[in-house]
């Protein structure tokens, strides 16, 4: 027996991607399914998406921004360097 398709989860504009190893780490930002730039903070995200006409207001609404990887404070990898 078959389940009742549903629709994918919409998928926000801007995308920002898992710690990449420094130094200084970065986590890639995409916009639109494009990537458009490394972050080093929350500003960095908020610039590259005002770069792109969108107007975050809430960084914590997976509509607008999805987190991979971490949240919004998570900037430093935790895997060790050598790994």
């Amino acid at each position: 027996m078959t389940g009742i398709a549903s629709p994918p989860p919409p998928r926000p504009r801007i995308m920002v991607l898992g710690v990449q190893p420094g130094p200084p780490s970065f986590r890639i930002v995409e916009v639109d399914g494009q990537v458009v730039g490394k972050a080093k903070s929350i500003t960095d995200v908020l610039q590259a998406a005002a770069a792109h006409g969108i107007t975050v207001h809430d960084l914590d609404d997976p509509d607008v921004v999805r987190w991979v990887g971490g949240d919004k404070f998570t900037w430093t990898s935790h895997r060790p360097a050598d790994a």
